[in-house]
C-alpha cells in the first residue's frame, strides 16, 4: 500500500476506524478461536519487529529508555548511522515494515491489541511519508529526537554536534568497565557520524537545500567556538572523566585522544562542508523557498498536529485563540495597575519591572535552579488532587550544555528511563538568566516537568514497549501545555495573579507560534517580521523570541503541536463533562488521557470516547 502526503492521516489514525478499535481501552476480549489466537500471536510477533527496527536503527533508545541489556545491550557501543547509505537502509526497512503493518487484519483482534497495530502503522506511515523527501533529517521513530524532523540535515540545534554530548552524559551510564569501553566506542562514532552527516550536506546542498544565512552563521558559530577551544576540556571529555576514572584511571587520556585524533578531524570536516555553501546561502527564512517546499511543510504540518488542518486554518486558529487568551489577561493586567496600552506592551513592561528578574551571572543561575526546584516540590505535593493513577515523577533538573545553549531552545524534558534507573531530565537554558522571570518560570517547570513531560512519559512505561518509545507532537506537547493548565486549576496561582498572568502568556505564546510558524513557511513572513510580530502582540521577551523564531526556521511544523494538542485535550474535555454530567470525575479524565499513551489526536478521541462509555456503565 502506498500512502501519499494528501492521504495519510486519511488512511491510517483519522479515518481507519474498525469495530475493534472503536471500542479500544474495554477490557479485551479473549480471542475465542484458533484463528484469532494465531492472529494475535502474528500481530504481536510483527510488533516485537517493529520494535526491534526502531531500537537497532536509533541505538540510542536502548540506553535512553533502559533497556541496553539482553539482546540490545550490543547497541550501547553505537549510534546511529547518520551517513547516506545509513539513512537510506533505514528508509528501506521502515517501507517494509509500513507494507506488513498495512496488512494486518485490525477487527481479528482484541481491541488493545488492534490499538497497538494502528498505533505503529500510523507512526510508521509517518516517518515513510517523511522518506518521500529525500533530504533534510527525518527522525520520526527516534526515541530520543522524534519530535524534531528537519529539511536540514544540521543547523543551530539539530544535529550530532547538538544531540550526541548532551545524550551522553545524561542516558549512558558510566557504572562499570563495560560501560566505559562502551563509552569510548560512541566516541569513535560520534566522528563518523559527523562525516556522514558532512556527506549528507554536500549532497542536499547541491539540490539547493542550504540553511538560511542567519542559521548559517549561528551553526558554524557554535561549531567553530567547539573546535577552537581544547578539546580535552570538552564535557564529552572531562565530564566523562570525572565518572570514568573511578573505573578505569586512563579512560579520560583515552577520551581526550578520540576527541583530538577523531572528533575534532571531522569537526573540521563539517565545518568545510557548510562554509562550502555559505555564499550560497539566502535570507529567506521559510521552507517555501526551497524545491519542494511547500509540499515538505505540508507534510511536516500533518506529521506536527497528526490533524489534516492546512496551514491557513491554524493560522486563523492562532489568532483567534491569542484574542481569547488577551481577553482573560485584561482584567488581571487592570487589577495590578498596568491599564495602559496593549496587552503585549503591557507584558513587555512587565517582564522589565525588577521585581520579576533574576539576579545577572551565576547568582541568577543559582536562583534560577532553587526557584525550579521549590516549584517542583510545590506541585509534585498536589498531584493526588490531579490524578487517581499516580508515577514517581523521577527528575532531574540539568543545565543546558553552555557549548550548545547559544542555539538552544529555553528548555526541554522528557522522562527518564524504562526500568527506573535513569531520571527524566528538565534542561534549562542558563546562557543569561535574563531568559527566564519569577511570573513565568513556574508555569515553565510545570510544562518540562511534573505534571508535564517528566511526568507523562513515565505513564508511557505500563504500555507494551513499542509503544513506550513512540511520540506524537500534538498529544505529548498538548499534554505539557494542559499540565500546565491542571497546575493553575490546583491553585497554584491563587495568591499570586501575576503568575497567572505568566501562565496565560505562556498559552498566548503558542498560539502566537501557529500565526508565526504559518507565517515563515506559508505566508512567506521574513525573519525580521516574524520577531516583530511575536514581541509586540505576546510581549515577550525579544531575545528569547529570537531564538525561537530560529528554532521554527530549522523545524518547521514543529512549534504547531503545542496549542493544536492542548485544544484538542480540552474539547475532549467539554465533551467527557457533557457527557457524563454528574459522572464526571476530573482525576479519572485525567487517568485516561496519559494512561492512554501517546496517540495521534484522531485516536485519543477514541481513547475518550471509551472511557465516556466505561464511566456511564
Amino acid at each position: 500500500m502506498s500512502l501519499t502526503r494528501r492521504t495519510l492521516l486519511a488512511t491510517s489514525a483519522a479515518a481507519a476506524l474498525s469495530p475493534a478499535l472503536s471500542a479500544c481501552g474495554d477490557k479485551p476480549a479473549a480471542p475465542t478461536t484458533v484463528g484469532h489466537e494465531a492472529a494475535l500471536k502474528a500481530a504481536n510477533d510483527l510488533l516485537g519487529q517493529a520494535t526491534d527496527l526502531m531500537v537497532n536503527s536509533y541505538p540510542e533508545t536502548a540506553s535512553s529508555s533502559g533497556i541496553a541489556d539482553g539482546k540490545y545491550a550490543p547497541l550501547k557501543y553505537k549510534l546511529t548511522y547518520r551517513t547516506p547509505e545509513g539513512q537510506a537502509k533505514i528508509e528501506t526497512d521502515v517501507r517494509a515494515m509500513l507494507a506488513k503493518l498495512n496488512k494486518v487484519d485490525l477487527t481479528a483482534l482484541p481491541a488493545s491489541d488492534a490499538l497497538n497495530v494502528e498505533v505503529t502503522r500510523t507512526l510508521f506511515g509517518t516517518a515513510a511519508e517523511g522518506f518521500d523527501f529525500d533530504y533534510g533529517d527525518n527522525a520520526m521513530l527516534n526515541y530520543n529526537w522524534s519530535y524534531r524532523p528537519s529539511p536540514y540535515v544540521v543547523a543551530q540545534n539539530t544535529g550530532a554536534f547538538v544531540e550526541i554530548p548532551s545524550f551522553l552524559d545524561s542516558s549512558h551510564k558510566i557504572e562499570t568497565q563495560d560501560d566505559v569501553d562502551a563509552y569510548l566506542a560512541r566516541l569513535g562514532e560520534y566522528a563518523d557520524q559527523l562525516d556522514g552527516e558532512s556527506q549528507r550536506i554536500i549532497r542536499d546542498g547541491a539540490k539547493g537545500y542550504i540553511l538560511p544565512d542567519f542559521l548559517m552563521a549561528k551553526t558554524l558559530g557554535q561549531l567553530t567556538g567547539a573546535r577552537d577551544k581544547d578539546s580535552s576540556t570538552w564535557g564529552l571529555v572531562a565530564g566523562f572523566g570525572a565518572k570514568a576514572n573511578k573505573i578505569d584511571m586512563k579512560a579520560q587520556d583515552q577520551a581526550a585522544a578520540i576527541a583530538k585524533d577523531k572528533i575534532l578531524p571531522a569537526m573540521e570536516r563539517q565545518i568545510a562542508a557548510l562554509e562550502q555553501f555559505q555564499s550560497q546561502a539566502t535570507n529567506d527564512a521559510g521552507v517555501w523557498a526551497k524545491p519542494e517546499g511547500e509540499a515538505y511543510y505540508d507534510w511536516v504540518l500533518r506529521a506536527s498536529t497528526t490533524t489534516n488542518m492546512s496551514p491557513d486554518e491554524i493560522h486563523q486558529m492562532g489568532l483567534d485563540e491569542l484574542a481569547e487568551l488577551q481577553g482573560r489577561m485584561e482584567p488581571i493586567l487592570q487589577s495590578i495597575g498596568y491599564t495602559q496600552g496593549t496587552v503585549g506592551e503591557r507584558m513587555s513592561a512587565l517582564g522589565k519591572d525588577p521585581r520579576y528578574q533574576f539576579s545577572d551571572g551565576d547568582k541568577g543561575r543559582a536562583e534560577i535552579m532553587s526557584f525550579i526546584e521549590d516549584a517542583i516540590s510545590e506541585i509534585r505535593a498536589l498531584m493526588p488532587q490531579a490524578f487517581e493513577t499516580l508515577v514517581p515523577g523521577f527528575l532531574e533538573v540539568t543545565r543546558i550544555n553552555p557549548e550548545v545553549e547559544a542555539g538552544a531552545p529555553g528548555a526541554y524534558g522528557g522522562a527518564g528511563s524504562i526500568d527506573g534507573t535513569q531520571p527524566g531530565h528538565f534542561w534549562i537554558n542558563l546562557r543569561t538568566p535574563k531568559l527566564h522571570n519569577k511570573f513565568g518560570l513556574k508555569d515553565l517547570t510545570y510544562h518540562e516537568a511534573i505534571p508535564g513531560h517528566v511526568w507523562q512519559g513515565e505513564y508511557t512505561f505500563k504500555q507494551p514497549l513499542i509503544r513506550s518509545l513512540m511520540a506524537f507532537n500534538a498529544y505529548s506537547e498538548g499534554w505539557a501545555l494542559y499540565a500546565q493548565q491542571i497546575a493553575d486549576e490546583l491553585g497554584v496561582y491563587d495568591d499570586f495573579p501575576v503568575g497567572r498572568l505568566g501562565y496565560l502568556q505562556s498559552l498566548a505564546f503558542r498560539a502566537c507560534r501557529l500565526v508565526v510558524d504559518t507565517g515563515l513557511h506559508a505566508e512567506r513572513w521574513t525573519r525580521q517580521q516574524a520577531n516583530e510580530w511575536f514581541v509586540t502582540n505576546n510581549g515577550s521577551n525579544p531575545e528569547e523570541v529570537a531564538g525561537e523564531i530560529d528554532r521554527y526556521c530549522a523545524w518547521p511544523g514543529q512549534a504547531c503541536g503545542y496549542k493544536v494538542g492542548h485544544s484538542a485535550i480540552n474539547r475532549l474535555r467539554d465533551k467527557a463533562e457533557t457527557a457524563l454530567g454528574d459522572r464526571y470525575s476530573y482525576k479519572k479524565f485525567n487517568d485516561a488521557v496519559v494512561l492512554g499513551g501517546a496517540v495521534p489526536m484522531s485516536v485519543l478521541e477514541r481513547v475518550i470516547d471509551t472511557h465516556i462509555k466505561s464511566q456511564k456503565a
